[in-house]
């Protein structure tokens, strides 16, 4: 109990772990999770010493079966996380569910850096509520198990703000820095940069955040820190993309401006209409940022940001500009500049800690004026129940989520992307392996690679794009509602079966007739 006193971030952590080791087996593989595992088993052959002097060393063949799609993306977090992912498989857990596991307990590396990071402006107990307001939003605890892209980019970026902000606090204190403070924060930093070319924004905000200490410390010491943390940042990416190494400055250019363009063919559902992913109005962002975040978590933010402003010194409203420009500045590049979105805003999901950062300056008002414990219990679960609730109804399908202003996920049903990256698959796969015959032939209009992880050896998937003209009476199909693709294919058919949540339709099985 005394640890859970001095750490009261333990007791969030140990709940959410509890939750997500009863519940990761329930989350079906996603859209882009089987190509990219592919390409964390085959990352191996980059960094086996007897490949590099073997006469016909090839970093193609580090980049696995999609090596056009994935090669020139970052696999940091995928290399660090495939050795505990096979452990979790030695225990006798399948491979899908093992990388939920170990994508979850990342993200919960990130609650705790949120916190860490959030406790240095407020009180403990604030920042716990803040965080648990952040880790129990729907959208993100649904992400938190089948994105390994965008979720493990969200942590290393908190971490690299959390712990680049902790060396310029050692460097002012000290005038000086241990070398593993220096090597923490370049690790956070490298890894954010090697999973994605927008890591760098935390540097620059450290270095701004550095700048603003000036009068605190030696120009020419905190030049000498810096240049080590540089260094060893860039050592570490470079080291954890092999992509890099054939042409480090040449490939990064290259890398960064490929993801600025963000090419895809992908259309968007939006306000119901179809958009092409690089035409979506400016509206999208600020759109879906009101609707799939909880009811309470503007109004907190916009309460937070005037009270934290309100109450800070000079120096520390610096401070907080800082951070509200980790959320302004991408969130200003995407409406302005207008690069191809999809997938909702996953791609910017490292965009939403500063939101919640500010809700903490509301919580920790809240609890210096309320005096009775009961009520600051109570007011907290409420706020926090705008989450599990739906949560909990959605399950496992957390991410699909929209808040009541838009009519919940229902509501959105039909007029934005809900459940966008194919995890109904598992379910109505499972359920139709409970009743198909000997023989069965299922068609799957997109990405069949996830039905047939599912399917029992009683079903035969086919690729329904490629193979349609083989569909004959009694087969099946496997449709998405993404786009309301199923209104579109055998249209007047009823489903023989649906996957669904709150009124709204994820994916549906029908028979040919």
């Amino acid at each position: 109990m005394q640890i859970l006193r001095k750490h009261p971030i333990l007791l969030l952590l140990i709940i959410n772990i509890i939750v997500g080791v009863i519940t990761f087996r329930s989350y079906g593989l996603s859209w882009d999770e089987p190509l990219f595992y592919d390409y964390a088993n085959a990352l191996r052959y980059a960094y086996t010493p007897t490949e590099w002097f073997s006469g016909n060393f090839d970093l193609q063949n580090a980049y696995g079966a999609s090596g056009t799609d994935h090669a020139n993306r970052g696999p940091a977090y995928i290399l660090i996380a495939r050795p505990f992912v096979a452990f979790v498989e030695s225990l006798g857990v399948d491979n899908a569910s093992a990388w939920h596991l170990i994508n979850f307990l990342t993200f919960q590396l990130g609650v705790y850096l949120f916190y860490r990071f959030t406790v240095k402006w407020m009180s403990p107990i604030a920042a716990v509520a803040a965080s648990a307001f952040f880790s129990w939003q729907p959208l993100l605890w649904g992400h938190a198990f089948i994105n390994p892209k965008d979720i493990p980019f969200l942590v290393f970026f908190i971490g690299a703000m959390c712990f680049g902000f902790e060396l310029v606090d050692d460097i002012v204190g000290n005038e000086k820095a241990k070398f593993s403070k220096i090597l923490t924060a370049a690790f956070f930093l490298g890894i954010a940069t090697s999973i994605r070319v927008l890591g760098p924004l935390s540097a620059v905000l450290t270095g701004l955040y550095a700048l603003s200490q000036l009068n605190k410390i030696k120009p020419l010491t905190l030049i000498k820190y810096f240049a080590a943390y540089a260094v060893l940042t860039l050592l570490i990416a470079f080291i954890a993309w092999p992509y890099l190494w054939t042409n480090p400055l040449l490939k990064f250019v290259e890398v960064f401006g490929f993801m600025s363009d963000n090419p895809t063919q992908l259309t968007v559902l939006f306000m119901s209409q179809q958009y092409k992913a690089d035409e979506l109005p400016r509206r999208y962002l600020p759109t879906l940022l009101g609707y799939t975040l909880t009811e309470p978590v503007w109004i907190l933010f916009i309460i937070g940001s005037m009270i934290g402003f309100w109450r800070a010194d000079n120096k520390k409203r610096t401070t907080l500009i800082l951070i509200l420009l980790w959320f302004l500045i991408p969130a200003a590049y995407v409406i302005l500049r207008k690069p191809p979105m999809y997938d909702g805003f996953r791609h910017f999901l490292f965009i939403l800690p500063p939101v919640f950062i500010f809700a903490g300056f509301a919580f920790d008002k809240f609890f210096e004026t309320i005096k009775n414990s009961g009520v600051k219990v109570f007011s907290l679960a409420a706020i926090l129940a705008f989450g599990i609730i739906p949560s909990v109804q959605l399950h496992p399908y957390e991410y699909a989520y929209y808040n009541s202003f838009i009519g919940g996920t229902t509501g959105a049903f039909r007029h934005y992307e809900t459940e966008y990256w194919l995890t109904c698959y598992r379910e109505a796969t499972l359920r139709l392996n409970e009743e198909a015959p000997a023989g069965t032939q299922l068609f799957v209009r997109r990405e069949p690679y996830i039905a047939a992880y599912y399917a029992s050896s009683n079903i035969t998937i086919r690729d329904h794009r490629t193979e349609a003209k083989d569909i004959r009476s009694g087969d099946y199909i496997l449709i998405s509602t993404r786009s309301n693709e199923d209104t579109r294919i055998l249209r007047d058919q009823p489903p023989l079966l649906k996957v669904s949540r709150n009124g709204a339709t994820f994916c549906v099985v029908k028979k040919v007739p």
